[in-house]
């Protein structure tokens, strides 16, 4: 249904390589920048422009930021514990660590981090082991 979402940061170097190292086991790579934007999607993505387009942005700002909520969809279980892992690894902050979410559905299996700003970024996964 979206065809992309961008989120202000703080401090856009900071946020940039948080999300490039927390990304980056889900198979999301940087790939596009600009002097305060940064642009990721699919690292499968081939020389046809509209295979290099990103879906998530992130950009400076110097207003009051309100954190927001990004999912992001992981192939299997073992990707969203390294994305949990990377994140941590990258400054992010513990906010739900790897696991099911039988509340949502039985087999939500996800893993939350604060980003640097306070967004609370997820993986998810929904099929079953």
């Amino acid at each position: 249904m979206l065809d992309h979402i961008g989120i202000a940061v703080g401090d856009y170097a900071r946020s940039r390589d948080f999300f490039e190292r927390a990304l980056g086991p889900l198979g999301i790579r940087l790939l596009m920048t600009f002097e305060t934007w940064a642009g990721f999607g699919p690292a499968g993505t081939g020389p046809d422009e509209l295979q290099r387009k990103p879906s998530f942005w992130i950009h400076q700002s110097d207003e009051p930021l309100s954190p927001v909520h990004v999912a992001f969809a992981a192939a299997d279980r073992a990707q969203v514990r390294a994305f949990h892992q990377a994140a941590l690894a990258a400054g992010g902050r513990d906010n739900g660590g790897p696991g099911l979410r039988q509340e949502y559905h039985p087999t939500y299996f996800g893993a939350f981090v604060l980003d640097p700003d306070g967004h609370n970024i997820e993986a998810v996964c929904h099929a079953p082991e």
